[in-house]
């Protein structure tokens, strides 16, 4: 990464030799932006090296996007120091591209079997990695430019230019139009300087909407002609996202276009239909005034509402029976090519569900107080001055709501055996994981052609699991955004806490835990982080409080299991186990719902400076945290309102505080020092002042020591755990004898030393030991039950002092010795 330094310098970037040397580097970087190398190819010189490196194609892809990162990076640089020479070279690239002749090359697409179309571009085709690797840099000089030069400087006739090339090319390829599509969406900043030209950019993107490889096609759609489908809608939303007031003269245009795409309801998916609607809605925002935007919302939600609360829908909605009948799962498998009887209904109860939460997603009152104030939408305010906003959705989601209730509820319902034996094979798998979520928890990597040549579901099952995931996932979506987005009027929904724990909390004790720990994510913690504080007693306690004791008991026995499991499976065994079995599918589930519901808790109850608690949590496959070794003071870390108001109820204090010191001896290190370090002692710190019953007082300090045992071959946890249990007897063995005790029971330890460290402790007047040095001290005392690394754990101490040495070294001769010896003396020594 020298290139790299060299450009970051804040003086060698300016050298003009440097400067001249950019458009060489860029050259060569968009060489090796092309990804080729593939060791199953033989395209390319690199390919025989590929071979001796990588052991699949899926290795060498995983890698090479990698180094493609890194370098782009690099090249972003370059493209700062000299945004118009990078700009020329990338429009050059891009009418070389648009000018040249499309090669398939020798591994074509089966999509393209018997379509008339001739032969379709693979992801290993020659035209297809030069389209790519153009569209990747011409994503980045753009985006450089626009943020480097002034509005004067920018190339405006040269951007259009290129933006009209990219317009008038046509082709029914579906890798290569979505590598048009982006450079549509790269070259879009060109038109706030052009508005005319908005219109055919509109154009072509909907036309890219209802984009088939063969008009009129029957036939199951691949997986890339859907990508290129949900781009071009991705596209319309980001456009009307970024550029709202571009885009607000043409709403009436957008708006008759979109209405006349809904109209047909088999032309586009649900999803397309629904990314339509979130793209108006996002305009609709820029009208700034609450009672038109109604009005307008009124309109766009009609066709939900009128399936929605119809008496049909309503008893589906509320009876399981009928729900499993509607949805068909209670039917014999069909022929993939045969009509589904039941797709209709399904795709209906799908449409109704992606619209609502479109809606509830987008819309949104000005961000500008005053510009709020004029529209309407502001009510009133709070005590503490605060406004009170109110959103134009509301009216049309509450209406809404309690049938989507009713859903999850008999959701949640379709998990008991009960009625999973009441669905038809091969539907009895409906509610399993599909492959795909298999593979990305385990880490297995998809296959290339796979993703892009294969059908979008390949059978019956497949496509009835994707409906049920995707409906559980985006109705607690729904109830998620719901809080933040119309704020007092959804938490003042008469009994609300009574109506959630009625539906999305119903048989969880059959919710498998893919399906929990989304819930925790997406609607537990933002409803109870955007709660205003004055619904805290009313709505959050009675929900978090059985939830948390139920989630402690849950993970407590399937930890359980897993720790019962280890020692039934011998080390040889654990070693040579199948990474796709279901027992390290399952054990993984179990490590990332514990992560989520400490980090629930976490956020729910500490406050610590510079936290985000908005912001999704760590990848659950980091574990570089607890190779740290600092150990953060968790002194920073305050309860929140909501944490001291929770730890009010006896009841749910005693859930947290078991979950939290429970948790620390649970096989997941990372779990483990995220909770040490952020949520232990601050819940800890809450109940320090009340009376503690001593064996409460021996069990918190027994778990923390039991998490040693378990982590301490970890230096960070170890690190963090000691910290903790010296904060503890620190804070406690003053008033309980009974924590000496625990410290006695420690294997090797020191007894002298134990009462010497509990001397200065008990003696305020001899406390005058630097914090570290006791820590240290105590450190040494806890020794005997930190665990070791397994290399370590029976090493046999052996000890042998004073060996005598391998190779004797003789005694050198003196000086004097050997001037005697000469008999010479001095003056020889000078002598020639």
């Amino acid at each position: 990464m020298t290139w790299g330094a060299l450009f970051r310098h804040e003086i060698l970037s300016r050298d003009p030799l440097l400067l001249a040397i950019i458009p060489k580097y860029l050259r060569a970087s968009m060489t090796n932006l092309v990804k080729m190398g593939f060791p199953s190819k033989t395209d390319s010189p690199s390919c025989e090296y590929s071979r001796f490196d990588f052991d699949s194609d899926e290795d060498f892809n995983a890698f090479f996007n990698s180094s493609r990162a890194q370098q782009g990076e690099v090249m972003r640089l370059a493209c700062r120091l000299d945004p118009k020479t990078s700009f020329q070279m990338a429009g050059e690239w891009l009418k070389y591209q648009l000018s040249t002749f499309l090669d398939a090359g020798s591994v074509n697409s089966c999509s393209a079997v018997g379509t008339g179309e001739g032969s379709l571009c693979s992801v290993f085709s020659p035209s297809f990695v030069q389209w790519e690797a153009m569209t990747l840099f011409l994503e980045s000089v753009i985006t450089q430019m626009f943020r480097t030069l002034n509005r004067e400087e920018i190339p405006v006739n040269d951007g259009i230019e290129l933006l009209q090339m990219v317009l008038n090319f046509d082709t029914k390829d579906p890798l290569i139009l979505s590598c048009v599509l982006t450079n549509v969406s790269a070259l879009f900043p060109f038109v706030t300087y052009r508005p005319e030209f908005l219109p055919q950019v509109l154009s072509k993107l909907f036309s890219s909407v209802t984009f088939e490889t063969v008009e009129e096609s029957k036939a199951p759609r691949t997986r890339a002609v859907r990508n290129v489908r949900r781009h071009a809608c991705s596209s319309i939303i980001k456009m009307c996202r970024d550029y709202p007031q571009l885009v607000l003269p043409n709403f009436d245009m957008l708006y008759n276009h979109v209405k006349q795409l809904l109209s047909n309801e088999l032309l586009l998916t649900q999803m397309e239909k629904c990314a339509l609607m979130e793209a108006l809605v996002l305009i609709s925002n820029q009208f700034k005034n609450y009672e038109r935007q109604k009005v307008f919302l009124e309109e766009l939600m009609a066709p939900v509402a009128s399936i929605w609360l119809s008496q049909d829908m309503h008893r589906v909605l509320s009876d399981v029976d009928a729900f499993i009948a509607y949805v068909g799962t209670d039917q014999k498998s069909c022929d993939p090519g045969l009509e589904d009887p039941c797709g209709l209904n399904r795709a209906r109860m799908s449409f109704c569900v992606y619209s609502i939460l479109g809606v509830v997603k987008r819309t949104c009152w000005p961000t500008d107080l005053e510009e709020a104030k004029a529209g309407g939408f502001v009510v009133g305010y709070t005590s503490s001055g605060n406004p009170i906003f109110r959103n134009p959705c509301t009216e049309q989601i509450l209406k809404l709501l309690d049938n989507l209730l009713a859903l999850i509820r008999t959701h949640n319902t379709l998990y008991a055996p009960e009625m999973l034996a009441k669905m038809a094979e091969p539907f009895t798998k409906a509610l399993d994981m599909l492959d795909a979520e298999k593979s990305a928890i385990l880490g297995l990597p998809q296959p290339l052609l796979e993703l892009n040549d294969s059908p979008v579901f390949k059978t019956v099952l497949e496509r009835m699991q994707r409906f049920f995931s995707t409906l559980y996932e985006n109705c607690f979506h729904i109830l998620g955004k719901a809080g933040p987005s119309m704020q007092q009027d959804f938490y003042t929904v008469e009994d609300l806490a009574t109506q959630l724990l009625s539906s999305a909390f119903v048989n969880l004790n059959n919710i498998p835990d893919y399906r929990l720990r989304p819930m925790l994510r997406v609607f537990v913690k933002p409803l109870v982080l955007f709660c205003p504080p004055e619904h805290y007693e009313a709505l959050v306690s009675p929900i978090l409080g059985p939830l948390f004791t139920y989630l402690h008991m849950r993970l407590s026995q399937k930890w359980q299991v897993i720790n019962q499991r280890s020692l039934l499976c011998g080390e040889d065994e654990a070693a040579d186990e199948n990474p796709e079995s279901q027992e390290m599918l399952e054990e993984q589930l179990v490590r990332m719902l514990t992560r989520e519901v400490m980090d629930l808790i976490t956020v729910c109850c500490v406050s610590k400076k510079g936290a985000d608690h908005s912001s999704a949590p760590p990848a659950d496959g980091d574990d570089e945290e607890m190779m740290a070794t600092e150990v953060t003071p968790s002194a920073m870390a305050e309860l929140t309102d909501l944490g001291k108001c929770l730890m009010k109820h006896e009841d749910v204090c005693t859930a947290l505080l078991i979950t939290a010191f429970n948790s620390l001896a649970w096989k997941d290190t990372l779990s483990c020092q995220r909770t040490t370090s952020q949520l232990c002692w601050p819940l800890l710190k809450q109940v320090l002042s009340g009376t503690l019953l001593a064996d409460a007082v021996t069990w918190l300090f027994t778990s923390v020591l039991k998490g040693l045992q378990m982590h301490g071959q970890h230096d960070g946890c170890m690190a963090s755990l000691v910290h903790l249990a010296f904060q503890i007897y620190e804070a406690l063995r003053p008033r309980y004898l009974e924590i000496r005790a625990v410290m006695e029971q420690i294997p090797e330890i020191q007894k002298d030393s134990l009462d010497q460290f509990d001397c200065k402790l008990l003696n305020p007047s001899l406390q005058k030991v630097a914090d570290k040095r006791r820590k240290d001290q105590f450190k040494r005392l806890i020794a005997g039950c930190i665990g070791k690394p397994l290399g370590e754990q029976f090493r046999k101490e052996v000890h042998i002092k004073n060996l005598p040495s391998l190779f004797k070294k003789t005694k050198p001769m003196l000086e004097t010795e050997v001037l005697d010896n000469d008999g010479g003396g001095l003056a020889t020594i000078f002598e020639p």
